[in-house]
């Protein structure tokens, strides 16, 4: 599989904890990144980097996520390994969250851990929002499929692009039927697609080598995946 680690110069330069650090701060910032990709070995990664949105500061935060209020929650960072504790110690925490605003998502720096994270979402039935001027990069397009309903509005973006692991390999130099392929088909099919869509939407996305990125209205969006 693939991994790379990843260096955020930003305001939020310090992991956060998997528990919950109140906040009493609704100020809006802006955040810049600058991504430094090193290749080394461990599990798997992606992710597309560009000029981040406004990031809400919440009354709550969960590593990459944001509570909003009581029924809405932001994400507004990559995501981890931690993310999934990290997303059901929020949900714990804040039981009615209904709405998972995608303001700024990058990707993943742990696919099988954004996978699971994916299905997590699907399983609490949230859905998935993209505001104008709101990002999903990368692995953050798996999440923002998981949303029993999904919601992109003009002036979104979404960014997609292969896979790559720690040899170089992308996903064309594996057999179609290879785990490291199935496991992508079988998550779309999982988050609602029909098996022929899921396999379209796959080799849609792998149309495009990891180095590079295809970029994505809302509207294109659209037309592989059902919007609400």
């Amino acid at each position: 599989m693939r991994r790379f680690v990843i260096l955020l110069l930003s305001l939020f330069a310090v992991a956060l904890p998997v528990h919950a650090e109140e906040v009493v701060v609704y100020q809006v910032i802006e955040e810049t990144v600058e991504v430094t990709e090193i290749v080394d070995e461990g599990g798997s990664e992606r992710f597309v980097g560009n000029a981040p949105a406004a990031i809400p500061q919440g009354i709550a935060r969960f590593g990459p996520f944001r509570v909003l209020d009581g029924t809405r929650a932001a994400m507004v960072d990559v995501t981890d390994s931690d993310s999934p504790a990290q997303f059901g110690a929020m949900m714990l925490a804040h039981p009615d969250i209904e709405v998972l605003e995608m303001i700024e998502c990058p990707g993943t720096e742990d696919d099988r851990a954004n996978l699971k994270l994916g299905r997590m979402i699907r399983a609490r039935g949230l859905t998935t929002h993209v505001p104008a001027g709101g990002s999903v990069r990368s692995g953050g397009v798996e999440l923002f499929l998981a949303g029993k309903r999904r919601i992109a509005d003009p002036g979104s973006e979404f960014a997609v692009h292969a896979w790559a692991d720690v040899d170089g390999r992308e996903p064309t130099d594996y057999a179609e039927g290879a785990p490291e392929n199935r496991a992508y088909v079988d998550y779309y099919i999982e988050m609602g697609m029909p098996e022929p869509q899921a396999r379209a939407f796959y080799a849609m996305t792998n149309s495009v080598p990891n180095a590079d990125a295809r970029w994505l209205t809302a509207a294109e969006m659209g037309k592989w995946v059902v919007l609400d």
